[in-house]
Parts: C-alpha cells; sequence; structure tokens
C-alpha cells in the first residue's frame, strides 16, 4: 500500500483562530489507518478544536483537511453528512439521550440514516451491546446508569454503523481505576477486532500511552512532537507535559499586559499622548 492509503486523516499546513486568538498556526498532522493515535495537549491547546476540523464542523482558515482521501472542506453538504456516517464519535459527557434506553440510544443512529428493518436493527443493537458488555441493561434509562456503564453504552453507539474510524473526545476523564481499564482495554480491543482506526483526545498520560500506537503533542498552535510511545519525551516541551512538571516551555500564566501595570491600571499609550 502506498503511504497515503496509510493514512486516513491528514492535516496539511492548517491555520485557525478565533478573532485574535491563534489555535493553530501551520499544523501538520497525519493519522494512520488501523492505529490508535491520541491527540495530547495542555488545556485550550485545541484537541478538541482539530476533532471539529475533522468532522467538518469547523474549516481551516488556510491548509487542508483530508479524510479518506476526501478534502473535507470542499465537500458538499449531502457529501460532508455521508462521510460522517462513516465515522464514530464517543463525546467527553457520552451525550446520551436521557429519555430513550440504552437499546433506544443504541439503535438512535441506525433507524436515523438506514431502512434497515426492526428485526436486523435488533441484531444489530444486541450485538453492539454484547461487545460492551452491557446486552443485560438493554432497558434501563441512562440516569439508572454508573459513570463506567454510561461510557460503554457511547461507545456501542460510536460503533453502530460499523465506521470506519472512531474519535474519542478525553474518553478517560473522570473514571474511577476499574472503569477506566475497562474502557482501555474496551478502546484497544474494539480497535483491533473491527480493524478500526481510533482518534483520542485526552491529557491523561499513563492511559494514553500504555493503548497508543502514536502520539502527537501539540502546544502553542504547532505540533511539539509526535512518535510512538517509546519516542517521546527528548525534547524539554514533551519532557514537562508527559513528567507533569511544573517548569518548562508550557506558560502557566495566560498571555496578559504587565501585572504591576494591570493592577495600577497604567495605560501606556494614554501616557505617552
Amino acid at each position: 500500500m502506498s503511504e497515503s492509503s496509510n493514512t486516513i486523516v491528514q492535516l496539511t499546513n492548517v491555520h485557525f483562530g478565533w478573532a485574535e486568538r491563534v489555535i493553530f498556526k501551520g499544523i501538520d498532522i497525519a493519522i494512520p489507518r488501523g492505529k490508535i493515535t491520541t491527540i495530547m495537549g495542555p488545556s485550550g491547546s485545541g484537541k478538541t478544536t482539530l476533532l471539529r476540523l475533522i468532522t467538518g464542523q469547523l474549516y481551516p482558515q488556510r491548509g487542508n483537511v483530508t479524510v479518506d482521501g476526501l478534502s473535507v472542506p470542499q465537500l458538499s453538504r449531502r457529501a460532508l453528512f455521508e462521510l460522517r456516517k462513516r465515522m464514530g464519535m464517543m463525546f467527553q459527557t457520552s451525550a446520551l439521550f436521557t429519555d430513550l434506553s440504552v437499546y433506544d440510544n443504541v439503535a438512535y443512529p441506525l433507524r436515523e440514516h438506514t431502512d434497515l428493518p426492526e428485526s436486523i436493527i435488533r441484531i444489530v443493537v444486541l450485538m453492539k451491546l454484547q461487545s460492551v458488555g452491557l446486552r443485560g441493561a438493554r432497558d434501563l434509562l441512562p440516569n439508572e446508569l454508573s459513570g463506567g456503564m454510561t461510557r460503554r453504552v457511547a461507545l456501542a453507539r460510536a460503533i453502530a454503523l460499523d465506521p470506519m474510524m472512531i474519535m474519542y473526545d478525553d474518553p478517560f476523564s473522570g473514571q474511577d481505576p476499574v472503569t477506566l481499564g475497562v474502557v482501555m482495554k474496551l478502546i484497544r480491543t474494539l480497535n483491533d477486532n473491527l480493524s478500526l482506526t481510533s482518534v483520542l483526545v485526552s491529557h491523561d498520560v499513563e492511559e494514553v500511552v500504555a493503548i497508543s500506537d502514536y502520539l502527537y503533542l501539540i502546544g502553542d498552535g504547532e505540533v511539539q512532537e509526535h512518535g510512538t510511545p517509546e519516542e517521546l519525551g527528548r525534547s524539554g516541551w514533551a519532557n514537562q507535559f508527559l513528567n507533569g512538571l511544573a517548569d518548562g516551555p508550557v506558560a502557566f500564566h495566560y498571555p496578559a499586559k504587565d501585572y504591576v501595570e494591570d493592577l495600577l491600571m497604567i495605560d501606556k499609550r494614554a501616557a505617552v499622548a
């Protein structure tokens, strides 16, 4: 296979920002097909924004985003919706429909995007719930689930349409050690058994290093370092982030005017005038 066929997502010289705030300044990322790739970085570095660019919720101001060979910014609305059907998403908050049962939550994308009869939908839903260990919880409502069970239902829904790729937005946040271990195992097992590509956004260093095939560390609008878990940690930036060091290239303070000037409300421009 060619190098391009082994890459499912390609961000090339992507620039993006909000007003005067720059999020990405020429970022390049290549996500390999069939692997688990994690995007890491400090809070506010643009990790979730990256997922929105991949799914076409946002468009780059410069550069290009391609998914499975398709230029996302150039797709028509219909073509973009078709591409999204081939992507699964597990949201940070799970985003289950609170008034629908576990069964109906997983069945929802099948009913919305396919013409399958209910008899086939039932088989698919039970298969997906079985894969995450929750077939017996099919009749429960989301408020009757534990936090870990909620994440697993969200994962079952994400794979309902047999996508080529699943994106996970901070999948380990707020999980107890047992639930965290279950979610980690599910992500790795489903990726391998279903021949998926998984893209994780996270800042949980130990967890993602344990299951990822490749990692990107982003910050200050750029890719600071990338490679396999064994290859990372050589630069000062990566060393600080991966080891949780207080001092280093990652600044503690958000950019602001001089502290004394701010306290005393000094305006240098007014003083000069």
